[in-house]
């Protein structure tokens, strides 16, 4: 395994975290999307059963992403978990409090049958639903724009930002695509999963709306990065190898940096290609009812993405806005070679059951969501 050298290692694991990331989103994203679209497709209490129980065999395991997610970021960039699960600690609690409010919905709205008590859960539900993007969107934007920290000597990190201070017109640019993907992701899924009728016609309306505000707001966000000259970049580095020492690497801050990929790299223009591509995909096949290419299209438009700000940032994974030169890098941000290697040969084993058990899951719980079903049989939520 001699290919298997520090340097290669920092980048399978910066290719593994993109994985995750996306793997989240193509999952627990059309649950998100789902639930954000619930107050708006479904009126009944019958209709809203459908839409829930479109999503309520899946939504547990798919967390599973968002804590392998975490998990990778805690265990192989240390430096990037130290930063920035302290510095967005408030945005955080936003993101956990409305993921809480997901799985206390499900197993307590339909617990009575006063319409109020479920209507609560119902805006809950919704809450659960649109928060988390909205949030990890605007976390996003940050992270492009970059985040007011600093290491000092001792390499302890220091954030000097504020909740509001996450809040500027490119981050939240950002925060409305990551709610508009997930929202036509999970209209794609409400088109495959509930039977023909009010709510997979309304769905499939909203699936437009989202589509079209999709493509239009990555284009805004490109258009800001392009005009606005946000970027940084590595002037001088030690190299790859050696200890992860953010200070022994020289970043600037440099205006349009995030587009030199781009040009010296000429395949990474497939990630932005695959977003727009994907999302007019995902409405042609809402256009045409054709279920299968709406969802296809939806997944890989997320893939594109959130790939396009991992291959725009490279090698940076987490540069400051107030010093550059405590910018964390792949190179310089990461655990330790025997780390890597051990958590590779983890993931390299128990990925697999993810995806495998992920596949079963989908198996065995598929077919359309009907009025019936939720009506008269007792698995119903």
């Amino acid at each position: 395994m001699e290919f298997l050298d520090y340097e290669m290692l920092r980048l399978i694991w910066w290719g593994l975290l993109g994985i995750l990331l996306i793997g989240f989103a193509l999952t627990d994203g059309y649950d998100m999307g789902a639930a954000a679209l619930l107050p708006f497709v479904a009126r009944t209490d019958v209709e809203r059963r459908m839409v829930i129980n479109s999503v309520g065999p899946h939504w547990e395991g798919h967390q599973v992403w968002f804590i392998l997610g975490g998990g990778a970021i805690f265990a192989a960039w240390p430096f990037v978990y130290a930063v920035s699960f302290s510095g967005f600690y408030l945005a955080m609690f936003l993101v956990l409090s409305a993921l809480i409010l997901r799985p206390v919905g499900f197993k307590y709205r339909s617990k009575r049958a006063d319409p109020k008590w479920r209507a609560r859960w119902d805006w809950a539900l919704f809450v659960g639903g649109l928060v988390p993007p909205l949030v990890f969107g605007i976390a996003v934007g940050n992270v492009l724009a970059g985040a007011p920290f600093r290491i000092d000597g001792d390499l302890r990190a220091w954030y000097e930002g504020d909740l509001l201070g996450l809040f500027t017109p490119f981050t939240l640019v950002c925060g409305l695509l990551s709610v508009a993907m997930l929202v036509l992701h999970g209209s794609a899924w409400l088109a495959i999963k509930v039977e023909h009728g009010p709510v997979h016609r309304r769905a499939r309306r909203f699936g437009v709306v989202a589509a079209l505000a999709a493509m239009t707001l990555f284009a805004i966000g490109g258009a800001f990065v392009a005009w606005t000259g946000l970027g940084y970049r590595v002037v001088a580095s030690p190299g790859p190898l050696g200890l992860s020492n953010p200070l022994r690497t020289v970043t600037e801050a440099a205006p349009g940096a995030w587009l030199d990929n781009y040009a010296a790299f000429p395949w990474t223009l497939a990630a932005p290609l695959l977003g727009f591509a994907g999302a007019l995909l995902a409405l042609f096949g809402i256009l045409r009812q054709r279920e299968g290419a709406a969802f296809l299209g939806s997944s890989l438009s997320a893939t594109g993405i959130i790939a396009t700000v991992g291959l725009s940032m490279f090698p940076f994974i987490l540069p400051s806005s107030i010093d550059p030169r405590s910018s964390l890098t792949v190179w310089n941000a990461s655990s330790s070679e025997s780390t890597l290697l051990l958590m590779l040969i983890v993931t390299l084993i128990f990925l697999p059951v993810v995806l495998a058990y992920t596949a079963w899951a989908m198996r065995v719980m598929w077919g359309r969501v009907t009025a019936q079903q939720v009506t008269t049989s007792a698995d119903f939520y």
